[in-house]
């Protein structure tokens, strides 16, 4: 078969095309850490970063993640953020390729929607674990349903990161988790679109990733412990409620609380509670009050359940509406700013040069179109999958679809059920969906005829 001039130049402009782009998408990834003139923080970063340092286990700090970060000190943390700049657009295209549609054009179109109206972008140029929690429902899903559409190679490399992504933050285990659960569960009713090989390696992966966690943990402190903080962090949630003020009021007349005397004075937020100038730092933090808030939380779910099931309810709703970018992103992070200083103080220069150290970062304006986005997302989210049901019509776009909606449900019920409603955790996840909306748009209106047409009994 002979090949024309003008086939010639066309491949010829679409392998420019392509150059450019593996060039200029992983800096346009991170292009808010180039902007800010150093790799965003959070309030949280300080915790994980003096794991290395501090050798002991603290409340919610996965060690596994702290040690990706200390490897990452020596070259200003920017090889953290090139890794992140990578697996994102590595799985991006990957997922485009295992579901029939990818092409130069249509991924560097999709890739830089994603850029400029979600908070991927956001996430990537972060040192925090919540960018791994979205791309790990993606690499999840591709051990799964790849099967022979990927190499034994991007296998091995799934796994690893999956396990990674899960040690890196409990509620990212749990999501996870729960997706392998249900996927199981739907096993005898999808069968061949749910391969035991896929489910096997994918639920492996929560498992290497446990061990991972406890691994890490037992090498820098020395105990073969998981990360503490769960029930410290519930119960500052049912305080929050109000769960917390009830259960002393009913208890402390017979039951001799180190919290009795301050029951009519607890904060009116966990936050406040847990991270402010509490009680809680008086009566010796989780040291001091783990045990008893860990009695509480178990038995005021025994003493108020009905309470206990509508405010997890409502917490979830109001969860999946928090969705803005930054939070905790500002230029008041004390802790992190004291971590840098006493334990890699060779980043103290470049770090305070930074924007967000001069308080130049601001998102407000950029959530005036990150928020509206998530909220259509996750709208036409549940039109795709309603529309599938009506036209009984189930392929892999759509499964991805149903596996993302039940990732954000998931992350709303854990998030909100333990910590309370933050847009930390709305925003880590909801891109997710943005991604998959994009796709089926490019499916929908593509011409190409790439897309997986087969289809089954819904």
């Amino acid at each position: 078969m002979s090949i024309t001039t003008d086939q010639l130049r066309a491949r010829g402009a679409g392998s420019f095309w392509l150059r450019l782009a593996a060039v200029a998408l992983p800096l346009l990834m991170i292009a808010p850490a180039f902007w800010n003139g150093y790799p965003l923080l959070q309030w949280d970063t300080g915790g994980y970063l003096a794991r290395w340092y501090e050798g002991y286990l603290v409340p919610s700090r996965s060690t596994v993640f702290g040690l990706y970060l200390h490897y990452g000190e020596s070259y200003g943390f920017w090889i953290n953020l090139a890794i992140q700049s990578l697996a994102t657009l590595w799985l991006l295209q990957l997922t485009l390729r295992v579901l029939g549609l990818m092409q130069t054009f249509r991924f560097v179109a999709i890739s830089l929607l994603l850029i400029l109206s979600t908070a991927l972008p956001w996430l990537a140029s972060m040192l925090l674990t919540d960018i791994f929690a979205g791309l790990s429902v993606l690499s999840l899903f591709l051990l799964v349903v790849g099967g022979s559409r990927i190499s034994a190679i991007e296998k091995v490399a799934l796994f690893v990161f999956t396990a990674f992504a899960a040690a890196t933050h409990s509620a990212t285990l749990g999501v996870l988790l729960g997706l392998c659960a249900v996927g199981w569960m739907m096993r005898p009713f999808l069968r061949a679109r749910l391969p035991i090989a896929g489910l096997t390696q994918a639920s492996l992966t929560i498992v290497v990733g446990g061990l991972m966690l406890v691994s890490a943990n037992h090498a820098l402190s020395g105990k073969w412990a998981w990360t503490p903080g769960g029930y410290g962090v519930a119960f500052g949630r049912m305080m929050q409620d109000g769960i917390v003020a009830r259960y002393l009021s009913d208890r402390c007349p017979s039951e001799n609380f180190k919290l009795c005397p301050y029951r009519n004075q607890l904060p009116a937020t966990a936050d406040e509670f847990l991270w402010g100038t509490s009680m809680f730092n008086t009566l010796g933090r989780f040291d001091g009050l783990n045990d008893e808030m860990s009695y509480i939380v178990v038995h005021s779910l025994a003493d108020y359940p009905a309470w206990q099931a509508g405010a997890a309810l409502r917490a979830m709703g109001q969860q999946l509406l928090h969705v803005a970018t930054g939070e905790g992103t500002s230029g008041w992070i004390p802790h992190t700013y004291g971590i840098i200083e006493q334990y890699i103080p060779e980043q103290v220069a470049p770090m305070r040069a930074a924007r967000q150290q001069q308080w130049g970062v601001d998102f407000e304006y950029v959530n005036l179109l990150h928020v509206p986005v998530a909220l259509v997302s996750m709208l036409a989210l549940v039109a795709l999958l309603a529309h599938s049901l009506a036209s009984r019509r189930l392929d892999d776009l759509i499964l991805l679809a149903a596996t993302v909606t039940l990732a954000l449900l998931g992350n709303a019920f854990i998030c909100a059920v333990i910590s309370g409603p933050h847009d930390r955790y709305g925003a880590r996840m909801v891109w997710v969906a943005t991604f998959v909306v994009l796709m089926a748009l490019a499916r929908a209106f593509g011409d190409d005829g790439s897309a997986d047409e087969t289809s089954a009994p819904a």
